[in-house]
């Protein structure tokens, strides 16, 4: 005999499922311009707050370069970088591989005004991070309310396009920036781990660690090294959304082809 909860457990799956397969189905009709909306909220948040978090916590550590600057705010034209906000990654749309690559502004930070320079600019550092990883769970979060709707609610779809490109951007500019290469944040968090001489001999790789970069994302290294980690952390986000790995893949596939 099949207990009440049971029951109950088994109704809202199958709605879920029905859901999820009558939201999937619209997704073949994916236009250019829904998918432009889908990722232009999602992306400017992961920038702005990515960068916002330095500025805040160099702030908490006790240097107000950032606010004295204007820069901590979630106003995304303080943060754009024309070349690197816009052009790059905008170039790098029109060639095949999908792997899109950019930045934004840095946000000022002064290490001279930290009790502890070496530890506080790897707190700093590792800021940046941790707020795409926040950002993705909430993403997350918006899927699995997205799937708890009826497919005919004019709500579910756009807020299922923004959560899936929530949750990509935010996880590919954590593992990107968790690199261990200056000057990204992976970089700097290990530069304050190192003992002071070999923090000092990695820290002089920063002027050469961007041509680094292109020319590992240029040979695909970069992708081949990331894509392990970004996998991973997106199965994770997809199953807090409650989305199989393979409905989440449809739905990423569909904005980034449009």
């Amino acid at each position: 005999m099949t207990s009440k909860r049971g029951a109950g457990a088994n109704e809202r799956r199958f709605a879920n499922r029905r859901a999820t397969n009558g939201i999937l189905r619209l997704i073949m009709k994916v236009s250019l311009v829904q998918a432009i909306s889908a990722w232009l909220l999602p992306v400017l948040l992961a920038v702005t707050v990515h960068e916002t978090a330095h500025g805040w916590v160099a702030r908490r550590f006790g240097d107000k370069t950032a606010e004295m600057l204007g820069r901590l705010t979630l106003n995304p034209i303080k943060h754009i970088d024309p070349v690197g906000t816009i052009l790059v990654p905008g170039l790098m749309l029109l060639l095949p591989g999908g792997f899109v690559f950019g930045w934004a502004k840095p946000v000022p930070v002064d290490w001279r005004n930290f009790k502890n320079p070496k530890q506080d600019m790897a707190w700093v550092a590792l800021a940046g991070p941790v707020s795409n990883l926040l950002m993705g769970l909430a993403w997350a979060l918006g899927a699995r309310i997205a799937l708890g709707m009826s497919a005919d609610n004019w709500v579910a779809l756009p807020l299922l396009f923004m959560s899936v490109a929530g949750m990509f951007i935010n996880t590919l500019l954590m593992i990107l920036n968790l690199l261990p290469l200056p000057p990204l944040d992976g970089g700097r968090v290990l530069t304050g781990l190192l003992p002071a001489p070999l923090a000092y001999r990695f820290a002089r790789i920063e002027p050469y660690g961007f041509f680094i970069l292109v020319a590992l994302l240029m040979t695909g290294v970069l992708g081949a090294i990331l894509w392990p980690f970004v996998s991973l952390s997106l199965e994770f986000l997809a199953s807090v959304s409650g989305m199989k790995p393979a409905y989440f893949q449809t739905v990423l596939f569909a904005l980034m082809r449009s």
